[in-house]
């Protein structure tokens, strides 16, 4: 098969919004996806919750409120750069199903395509993982509203794709996705 050529725009653009719990891997997987398919020749942007949290939202809390707040400009930014031809990748926690709906709409209005991607770490291992420290922190007390510990979590009821993350390479996980998006005609 050959591949359009690096300035071509010929996939349509897509919404990939990876939700999971902190520490779950959502955002190695969408680095790993971006690496697979960049060269070639997609346009793909990773919107990083926490690059989003100190300039496009900051100033927001986590109430859940701004939090509903955090995951709509998110999602307007990613709806935007995907209904111009690029695949957004959005390794966003958005523990709220409601802020994901209204995410999906959004898209639905527009007429471009949403997926929603549960990585589905369980907590414990998150924990173990705690990249950021955050659970360390929980634990001793030191932050409050962690997210799957004593902030809830609304698991996606119908994603379009669970990604076991804890138990496979990021290269298996990207090529879960990879095949999704294969599938659906947006890669």
């Amino acid at each position: 098969m050959t591949h359009p050529s690096p300035h071509c725009t010929c996939w349509p653009g897509a919404t990939v919004w990876l939700t999971g719990l902190p520490s779950a891997g959502k955002s190695t997987l969408a680095r790993e996806l971006a690496r697979r398919l960049t060269p070639q020749g997609r346009r793909v942007e990773i919107l990083d919750g926490d690059e989003n949290r100190a300039l496009l939202t900051a100033g927001l809390g986590f109430s859940r409120e701004d939090r509903f707040v955090n995951v709509q400009r998110i999602g307007l930014v990613a709806e935007v750069l995907a209904r111009n031809g690029v695949l957004a990748l959005v390794p966003v926690i958005a523990p709220y199903a409601d802020a994901r709906e209204a995410v999906r709409k959004r898209h639905e209005q527009s007429g471009t395509p949403y997926l929603e991607i549960h990585v589905a770490t369980p907590v414990e291992v998150c924990a173990e993982r705690d990249v950021k420290g955050l659970y360390a922190r929980q634990a001793a007390g030191d932050l409050k509203g962690l997210t799957g510990v004593d902030d809830p979590y609304e698991a996606p009821r119908a994603p379009d794709l669970t990604v076991p993350a804890h138990r496979q390479r990021p290269a298996e996980s990207s090529a879960l996705l990879l095949g999704l998006l294969q599938e659906r005609g947006l890669a």
